[in-house]
């Protein structure tokens, strides 16, 4: 944008011109009440032309586009002249805090719908029966406690909700600015090789909340197992971070599930991975119809 002084540098046989530029922009109602307001001086008013001038052209800019996704020009005094202040709009300010909720909410191998489910919302989460009453009375617990209440371990037949209570904490806790890894384990999984589990396990390690969601559906085998699952709830372990398990097996059937691979039964490697498990969660049974044949 160009400046005033910039003005009277190009126009300096055009005198005219310039206090044209000056009488229109001191005639701003704006302008006139900012002046009025801060009692400025004659020579105030001089060493203030140009911010005058800037903010007369930023505000007719900012009026004309409606400009909801912008900021906002506004003067204020800086050391005896006029300054302008580029403010956040309360529309912006709304649009910056909902990004910021959603960046703190990663879904991955899930519908991106889930990211819109609110917790306490009765249209959005229905509570029938006992286990998903005792279920919301656990999710609030660690939203209350996060420090010290344990994850949980899911398990339930398939579509009774798991999924999507774990997806409405993970949105009620970014409201606590809490950030949650949410993710599919089975597709997970079949996405990592050599190259990229390290980067993976690196940024789930660290993650402040992570949810295994769907444990036990995967084919199992015992890098998996050993190298990737092992390695990452020990981690979590060690840091004490939250973490939390859906399935539709038990704890006992998710040991037989990780003790099977295809060249043999590894009972111990399965019940290592399953002493982390433990650590981490406390098992909650979910109980319901299967919503996704509604």
């Amino acid at each position: 944008m160009e400046s005033i002084g910039e003005i009277l540098n190009r126009r300096m046989d055009h005198q005219g011109n310039l206090d044209a530029i000056v009488q229109k922009t001191l005639k701003n109602s704006e302008v006139q009440a900012f002046i009025s307001q801060n009692k400025m001086t004659r020579e105030e008013i001089e060493r203030s032309y140009s911010k005058f001038y800037e903010f007369v052209m930023a505000k007719e800019k900012f009026d004309l586009e409606q400009s909801h996704i912008s900021y906002e020009p506004a003067l204020i005094m800086n050391q005896g002249y006029a300054d302008v202040s580029y403010q956040t709009t309360q529309e912006l300010a709304k649009q910056q805090a909902h990004l910021n909720l959603l960046k703190r909410v990663q879904i991955l191998g899930l519908p991106k719908a889930l990211k819109k489910i609110d917790l306490y919302n009765p249209e959005d989460v229905q509570i029938t029966n006992e286990s998903q009453y005792q279920l919301i009375e656990a999710i609030n617990r660690f939203i209350q406690s996060p420090k010290t209440e344990k994850g949980l371990y899911i398990y339930g037949d398939f579509g009774v909700g798991k999924s999507y209570m774990m997806a409405a904490m993970a949105n009620e806790l970014a409201h606590h600015e809490i950030s949650t890894t949410v993710l599919h384990y089975p597709t997970f999984v079949s996405g990592l090789d050599f190259d990229n589990a390290k980067t993976w396990l690196n940024e789930l390690k660290t993650a402040q909340v992570v949810v295994l969601d769907d444990i036990g559906a995967e084919l199992n085998n015992s890098w998996l197992r050993d190298s990737i699952l092992q390695v990452l709830l020990q981690a979590r372990m060690q840091n004490n971070l939250p973490t939390f398990f859906t399935s539709n097996l038990t704890m006992k059937e998710l040991e037989q599930h990780l003790a099977q691979t295809k060249k043999v039964e590894d009972i111990w490697p399965a019940k290592r991975v399953m002493e982390r498990i433990k650590y981490l969660s406390r098992e909650i049974h979910l109980e319901g119809v299967n919503r996704r044949h509604d």
